[in-house]
């Protein structure tokens, strides 16, 4: 785990060491271990390390095989590299126990089909001298960033959004459709845009390879298929609980594979009280668990501790209870911001920040239940795909999802960033048109999973722990599991209220009160229901020089909002005068827009 960035440079010129060096500093949060660089020729990669495999030197990077010509950075964990490691090892002298290394290995071994190999959450970028070429990659399910931006006819390339700009030279305007799209949908922007028109990031489970003379091609490696299987159609109920949970239970436990102990996020809800389960069925000795709660506001409770309190004394975990006053929150909040890579308006960000605080304080890895409503069906917008055909997936999704419609969006924005086409829109009719999908239920989950779940709360998680050297694995979406899921019949998971199938296996795991409770979200009452000092906060940030001559919002609407900071909300429950002051504080924290 850690941060990863490079230069290309090409026509003859050498790529530079100083921008590698300025985005490396950018992401010591993400690797307090150690850090290098490396250049030879028209490349040059640069590293910032977490010690989480092989603690000594020898997992150190860039890491470089003179032999095959290769040298690589990488930022992840590859959770079966010790059985990748046998398997390699009749063709290959290994000088480390180190993951990265064999992700060297198997690319030598099987070229561009590397990718097929690794379980696990990465991104990657590999110099392939012999071929003169960078070979990138990122995981299928995008749980590890990899931006990009193009600087006077050069390519770099970082974890975060913010270490691209600190190298400076880049194109830090607002994107017109990216903004369309963190209005329409609770700050989402999908790949491979980015709220800034000159970065953008690698989607989920793709190849890029660019040539030293520029030229490139990106290459979708996994696809599940959100069909049924012909070999499963006789399953019964209980065959799918069965089969969900001998997958479940391997990715809790190949999620375990460290140098270091591995503890749990536990909320309190269904899901990170099952890998709490799952982690005592496989024998996890002392195993280490942190809740997270809040002041209550606006009648809302701040914390879920008697759901977390029950599951630490049923299996008896080593428990944290942190209780974080309001007092301590506001000040977070700026660090909160200049963590994210791209603006984040979800009310639990913060949240999370200072649940990675605390938990950085005992540990360096932990397990974290973030996924399984995407990939179960969980949501109360997933429930109405249910009774409509395959062709309605679109609108059905839209008024269940959309934080506002495309003609609204002109009563929000100034006319010079007012997207005239409903570019929101054409994105989900896209996705969502794709074959592959059998029913409505399927096609927004498959939407949910792959497109918009790797900009929420997986960017989250990766964001706010890594600010504070965490590294967060997340079970749920592990490839196997995900597939499965894929081919289960939609009405096992988003039917009876959702993920029901889910629920249903947990019967012989879990207390009945954490299966049969309300859906809790993580609870930040005073982000949802605003209050001092919040409000001051956001009117400051509204109301600042730089947000003035930017323009982004319509001063009567501004206005409107402020008088009531609390009158309006989106269909999914999040403050909207919350959503937008938070683009406008992260573009000012990091001096861009």
């Amino acid at each position: 785990m850690c941060g990863i960035a490079g230069e290309l440079a090409f026509g003859g010129v050498r790529a530079g060491v100083e921008p590698v060096r300025k985005m490396t500093a950018a992401m010591e949060s993400r690797g307090p271990d150690g850090q290098g660089i490396w250049r030879e020729g028209w490349v040059a990669l640069g590293h910032r390390r977490l010690s989480i495999i092989d603690l000594s030197d020898g997992g150190a990077q860039p890491m470089v095989d003179e032999d095959l010509g290769l040298a690589l950075v990488f930022n992840g964990c590859i959770y079966n590299h010790h059985e990748l490691r046998r398997e390699l090892a009749p063709y290959y002298r290994f000088n480390s126990t180190s993951d990265t290394e064999v992700i060297l290995k198997a690319y030598h071994r099987w070229g561009e089909d590397f990718v097929h190999h690794l379980v696990g959450m990465f991104a990657v970028a590999l110099v392939d001298s012999k071929r003169n070429r960078v070979v990138f990659a990122r995981d299928r399910l995008g749980i590890k960033p990899l931006y990009f931006a193009e600087a006077g006819g050069r390519i770099r390339f970082a974890s975060t959004l913010p270490a691209l700009v600190a190298a400076g030279g880049l194109d830090t305007s607002i994107d017109e459709v990216a903004l369309h799209h963190y209005l329409s949908w609770h700050s989402i922007v999908p790949a491979p845009r980015t709220i800034l028109r000159g970065v953008s990031k690698l989607p989920p489970a793709t190849v890029r390879i660019i040539n030293a003379d520029g030229s490139h091609r990106d290459k979708v490696y996994w696809k599940p298929a959100y069909v049924r299987d012909p070999e499963r159609v006789d399953w019964t109920a209980d065959d799918w609980q069965e089969a969900l949970h001998a997958s479940l239970r391997t990715a809790v436990e190949r999620r375990l594979v460290a140098d270091v102990p591995v503890g749990v996020l536990l909320s309190g809800g269904l899901d990170s009280s099952l890998l709490v389960a799952l982690l005592a069925e496989a024998g996890q000795p002392g195993l280490s668990t942190f809740s997270i709660g809040f002041d209550g506001a606006g009648d809302e409770s701040g914390d879920e501790f008697m759901y977390s309190d029950l599951i630490a004394r049923e299996f008896g975990t080593n428990h944290h209870r942190l209780h974080i006053p309001t007092t301590e929150f506001a000040p977070a909040i700026g660090e909160a911001l200049d963590a994210m890579s791209e603006p984040m308006a979800s009310h639990d960000v913060t949240a999370f920040f200072l649940l990675s605080r605390a938990v950085s304080e005992h540990l360096k890895v932990v397990q974290s239940g973030q996924g399984a409503d995407e990939v179960f069906g969980g949501y109360a917008y997933h429930q109405p795909a249910l009774t409509v055909e395959r062709d309605a997936a679109l609108d059905t999704f839209t008024a269940a999802f959309a934080d506002r419609r495309h003609a609204q969006m002109a009563d929000v924005l100034e006319p010079e960033w007012f997207c005239g086409a409903d570019v929101s829109r054409w994105k989900l009719q896209s996705e969502l048109a794709r074959p592959g999908a059998e029913t409505a239920v399927d096609a927004l989950l498959r939407l949910d999973t792959h497109v918009l779940m790797p900009d929420d709360p997986v960017k989250r998680v990766d964001n706010m722990t890594m600010a504070w050297g965490l590294e967060a694995r997340v079970p749920f979406l592990d490839q196997d599991l995900v597939a499965l899921a894929a081919s289960c019949p939609p009405e096992f998971k988003a039917g009876r209220g959702g993920k029901w199938v889910l629920k249903e296996m947990s019967r012989k795991l879990l207390p009945s009160a954490v299966i049969d409770r309300p859906k809790g979200y993580f609870p930040v009452p005073a982000l949802r229901y605003l209050e001092e000092p919040f409000i001051t906060m956001v009117e400051d940030a509204l109301h600042a020089p730089e947000a003035k001559q930017r323009g982004l919002f319509r001063s009567d609407y501004i206005e409107s909002l402020l008088r009531s900071p609390n009158g309006q909300y989106s269909p999914a429950g999040s403050n909207t005068l919350w959503q937008l002051a938070v683009l406008e504080m992260w573009l000012q924290q990091h001096n861009v827009g």
